[in-house]
């Protein structure tokens, strides 16, 4: 088995079957669901790092194989779970124990979502992914329909959603306590990004298989800059600061006005370049309306000093990472862990609504539910891969360096074909 895996060919593979139609009859065997007092069988994929957590929310089940191309960033989860099969390659992990799990934990760096995504859920296996949910637009399409026609739990790991706080926020926009929301601005304080390639090519560490960390994206010399956390500024792996916050901070206004698909995106920052991430952009989203509800700009802003001009005009907090909903009747400013109603004087009286959305049982033990029982999760790619789709065409927008006017349905910016080459 050739250790280069082309993301296109593995998409490609489940679009040539009809993505999603597809399943082999062992994995139709095993979409019969476990009780739901029997334990899931669950191989994890990119176990180090924010993958580490991933498994340990999945701790209550079986974790019968761990696979990860840096044995040395893997270690802690290796050692915490001595019965787990450990694999470097997850196609040959899939291949080899495929018929025995049920599911599967994806906590790899971006680039590599799709390829172990779509491999496993085209063999029926459920999925929780880390976020973004992939590495394009296109790849986003492709889960969120082999997740709905083969009828699978999935769960986008935007674990700040299962919290209380953004509960209450979107009871209280939902409620209509700030009256129609027209207007959002999204903030997240820091940025990442503006490299140009390192020209040393230091040997690879012994511990790491480089060819596997690479995968489907073109070769390059190793560098420490990429591994174990740089990879985020890079073109080629990751989305930048946008992809790293977007779907967690976009999520509270998505879930809260029931957006889904734009239909104009327009980024503005520094001149790209043709590797790096931005470390400063701003992205100008344009939402239709929705039923009753009115159409919605939403804006979103990082980088150091790249602060909405409505913080400065209605003297609003600053809370540096945070969502601002714009109101007629107000506004409301919200991040992970508090929200407040603005101007403070205006709302002194407000009766909260009661609240109506439950509370999480916790995001990883959602899916595993959703695994056993067939309940929805909160964020299943049915929800978060439009969520996704519309963060990353922020960065589409920027590297064409124009804006885009959306068919989401086609997946076509229908003013620019510059895009599709950013859009798969």
């Amino acid at each position: 088995m050739s250790k280069r895996v082309t993301r296109r060919d593995v998409l490609r593979r489940a679009a040539a079957i009809g993505v999603g139609v597809w399943v082999s009859e062992s994995a139709r065997r095993l979409q019969a669901a476990p009780a739901p007092n029997e334990r899931l069988n669950i191989a994890a994929i990119g176990v180090g790092g924010r993958g580490a957590a991933d498994v340990m929310g999945c701790a209550s089940e079986n974790i019968v194989a761990l696979c990860d191309v840096d044995e040395r960033r893997a270690g802690k989860t290796f050692e915490r779970f001595p019965k787990a099969k450990k694999y470097r390659d997850f196609r040959k992990m899939l291949d080899e124990i495929g018929s025995r799990i049920d599911a599967v934990v994806v906590g790899t760096p971006d680039h590599t979502h799709a390829p172990a995504a779509a491999m496993a859920m085209r063999m029926g296996k459920h999925c929780y992914c880390e976020k973004p949910l992939t590495h394009n637009v296109y790849e986003c399409r492709v889960l969120t329909e082999l997740a709905r026609k083969n009828k699978l739990a999935t769960q986008l790991g935007t674990q700040i959603h299962a919290g209380d706080n953004y509960r209450r926020v979107v009871e209280l926009i939902q409620a209509g306590a700030i009256g129609a929301v027209r207007q959002v601005e999204v903030r997240f304080p820091g940025g990442i990004g503006g490299h140009r390639r390192p020209k040393e090519t230091p040997p690879v560490p012994k511990w790491l298989d480089w060819d596997l960390w690479l995968g489907p994206a073109p070769y390059r010399p190793y560098h420490p800059t990429y591994v174990p956390a740089g990879w985020r500024a890079w073109w080629d792996f990751a989305n930048g600061t946008l992809g790293d916050f977007g779907c967690h901070y976009m999520d509270l206004p998505f879930w809260a006005l029931k957006l889904k698909s734009p239909t104009a995106v327009e980024a503005q920052g520094p001149p790209p370049l043709p590797e790096s991430t931005p470390p400063v952009l701003t992205v100008r989203y344009e939402f239709p309306a929705r039923g009753h509800l009115p159409p919605v700009t939403m804006t979103w802003r990082h980088g150091p000093g790249n602060v909405p001009p409505i913080f400065k005009e209605r003297k609003v907090p600053d809370w540096g990472a945070c969502v601002l909903f714009v109101g007629e009747k107000g506004m409301l400013l919200a991040n992970y862990g508090k929200h407040l109603l603005l101007p403070q004087s205006d709302f002194a009286d407000y009766k909260r609504p009661e609240p109506t959305i439950p509370r999480s049982i916790g995001h990883h033990k959602e899916w595993i539910e959703a695994c056993k029982t067939g309940k929805p999760t909160t964020c299943r790619f049915e929800y978060s891969g439009p969520l996704t789709e519309a963060v990353l065409l922020g960065n589409v927008s920027y590297r064409v360096q124009s804006r885009l006017e959306w068919d989401a349905e086609n997946l076509k910016a229908t003013n620019c074909p510059e895009a599709d080459q950013f859009l798969r």
